[in-house]
């Protein structure tokens, strides 16, 4: 699609955005002078609808299909985060009559691949309980006579990176200057032969899923999530897993069967999991005013460790915009070649 050069691009941001996100979008953009920002003070439909009318780019998290019907001018919406599975039926439905380019960003990729390996190394150094007993006021100096509380050694490995997108690409730089590991990963397609990476890497596609999990013992899965990739790993799956493997999952939580994950944790019949996704973002409150993001009780297990999808972490990074602004530039320049474009048909 070619985006058509105009005289000016109006850009509407439909959340409350911060006092120094604002400040920080007018700076960038300061030199083009043919890009107007909204920052509307009420978000309702109705406002949106108002202010969006002559919109070129709207960006944000959810917008309606009533909405995206009643946009005439929209060229591109731009969500800011890499979750865009509730998007794509919309824009399907959408770009049968008008072409709306959907695209998704990746600002916060190092922050979420940081945020991996903390729970990765929390888990494996067994952190959480031995703060515990600290703050309890238990000193130990030592392991556990029987060695249930010790460290695990990041090395001899063998990692799978599930999806090497942005994530899994940084999470690969950071586990690279650990000692003995071999990495594994598989992905959608490999089109780029030139790519080059931190270490060798054995390379897998789509199809040879299980080939993969059964090649490793280290699970971090950073996948998009589409109509393929929802349970993708279920009890058939989890079963390839050596006794010693760990999860990390900063993806989405149903990628993996809940259920099976829990009774193999419970089990023991994988070494342990660190989550940051989870099953149900609605919770309801228990009579303690607990609320609990799954059916299975995670919490209850000791070879955990829980994250309330906070991998994004810091949101006021200011540097997780530069993706959107530059998409903004290069919509104000006339080009087509934007960030980070969704395939509809691959959903990611």
């Amino acid at each position: 699609m070619v985006l058509e050069m105009k005289k000016n691009i109006i850009v509407l941001f439909i959340w409350d955005v911060d006092k120094s996100l604002k400040n920080h979008l007018k700076r960038s953009l300061k030199d083009f002078l043919n890009v107007k920002l909204i920052f509307p003070k009420f978000t309702d439909e109705k406002n949106i609808l108002k202010f969006g009318l002559e919109a070129d780019i709207i960006i944000g998290w959810r917008l309606s299909i009533d909405l995206l019907r009643k946009l005439h001018n929209l060229k591109v919406f731009i969500n800011p985060g890499t979750g865009i599975k509730h998007h794509i039926e919309n824009f399907k439905k959408i770009n049968k009559t008008k072409k709306v380019i959907l695209v998704n960003g990746h600002g916060h990729a190092y922050s979420t691949a940081q945020h991996t390996i903390a729970m990765l190394l929390a888990l494996m150094n067994r952190i959480i309980p031995h703060h515990n007993r600290m703050k309890e006021g238990i000193w130990r100096t030592s392991d556990d006579k029987d060695f249930s509380n010790a460290s695990v050694q990041l090395k001899n490995r063998n990692i799978g990176l599930l999806g090497y997108g942005a994530i899994n690409k940084y999470v690969h730089k950071f586990l690279s200057g650990f000692e003995k590991n071999n990495f594994h990963v598989l992905r959608h397609e490999w089109k780029n032969k030139n790519e080059k990476y931190p270490t060798f890497i054995k390379k897998y596609e789509g199809p040879e899923l299980h080939k993969f999990l059964e090649c490793i013992d280290l699970l971090i899965i950073a996948i998009p999530h589409t109509s393929k990739t929802d349970k993708m790993i279920g009890e058939k799956e989890l079963a390839l897993l050596e006794k010693n493997t760990i999860i990390v999952n900063v993806a989405r939580g149903s990628i993996i069967d809940e259920k099976s994950l829990y009774e193999l944790l419970k089990k023991n019949k994988i070494a342990g999991a660190a989550i940051d996704v989870w099953y149900n973002y609605n919770p309801v409150k228990d009579k303690n005013g607990k609320e609990y993001p799954y059916k299975s009780p995670f919490y209850k297990l000791e070879n955990v460790v829980m994250s309330p999808h906070r991998a994004a972490s810091p949101f006021d990074d200011l540097g997780r915009w530069d993706e959107v602004i530059e998409n903004i530039t290069r919509v104000a320049k006339g080009r087509k070649d934007l960030m980070n474009i969704v395939d509809l048909k691959k959903e990611y």
